[in-house]
């Protein structure tokens, strides 16, 4: 039984054991809260098809031994397929947080729900307001994006509550929801940023940090940094982006291909459709 009721996450590339997702049921776009949505607003998402397509991503978590957790899908959350943003794992805990969109408020309550029958233990962040797609955690580094979703005020908070981390505050532009659509770490040494969106300063201490692969504006509005890594080099990315495809391929990835087009129409691609639990640093 061991590993089982436990929350372990120290960074985005250690292998993947346990991770919470959420079928696309009742997934609309009611209001335009990104880019990507504004404009698939007319057309709207196909259920059917990003159904199919988040079962398809879903048995091949599975086929890679990933333990997957589905929530239940209710009606009232029209945008809960984005697991990532209701809550993160950092080091052997969970937290969660409140929800900064009207649109998806009391998500939290379903994950919370969860957790507390399968005894994980989790901190409820009350009245903080910071969302999964702008926490990236590196070892002892934890990288935080101001956005929209993320006040400086629930930084200082998690600061607090984690003096044992470097925790990095990342201001990026508006344009973008998350900080985790315009970069993402990848391994211990490779990220993936999005170029123009993230302000000088800290684009400079991410390059000495990583090397840095960069993301062109045709792959930014297919997400080509919003990858999910799994470990031992294994990355989910869609076959669209095909020269980040190329890049993490000639870097020594394996690149799993995955078509989710229906789902990212809603501005969310695999590491939003994912909140890992567990990864484990054995391998």
């Amino acid at each position: 039984m061991s590993g089982q009721n436990k929350a372990e996450c120290f960074s985005e590339y250690d292998k993947l054991e346990q991770v919470v997702l959420c079928e696309p049921q009742y997934m609309t776009i009611l209001d335009t809260i990104n880019e990507t949505q504004k404009h698939f607003k007319k057309e709207g998402i196909n259920i059917d098809r990003a159904m199919k397509q988040h079962r398809y991503f879903v048995s091949a978590l599975k086929e890679n031994g990933v333990d997957v957790v589905l929530l239940p899908p209710l009606e009232k959350y029209p945008e809960q397929v984005f697991t990532r943003d209701i809550g993160f794992t950092l080091g052997e805990k969970v937290y969660v947080a409140e929800m900064a969109a009207d649109i998806r408020q009391g998500e939290e309550n379903v994950l919370k729900q969860w957790l507390e029958q399968q005894q994980i233990p989790f901190y409820n962040l009350t009245g903080d307001r910071i969302e999964g797609g702008d926490v990236l955690v590196d070892g002892k580094t934890i990288y935080v994006g101001v956005s929209n979703r993320t006040f400086k005020e629930a930084i200082d908070h998690l600061r607090s509550l984690l003096p044992e981390y470097e925790i990095i505050s990342i201001p990026f532009t508006d344009t973008y929801l998350h900080l985790d659509c315009v970069f993402n770490i990848i391994s211990p040494e490779e990220a993936l940023i999005f170029p123009g969106e993230i302000h000088g300063e800290k684009v400079k201490m991410l390059e000495s940090r990583y090397d840095l692969i960069k993301v062109s504006e045709d792959e930014q509005f297919t997400l080509g940094t919003n990858v999910l890594s799994i470990g031992n080099k294994k990355v989910f990315s869609l076959p669209v982006n095909i020269n980040v495809n190329k890049e993490l391929r000639a870097r020594g990835y394996e690149v799993i291909e995955v078509d989710i087009t229906e789902i990212i129409k809603s501005g969310g691609a695999f590491r939003c459709c994912t909140m890992p639990v567990r990864r484990s640093r054995g391998e």
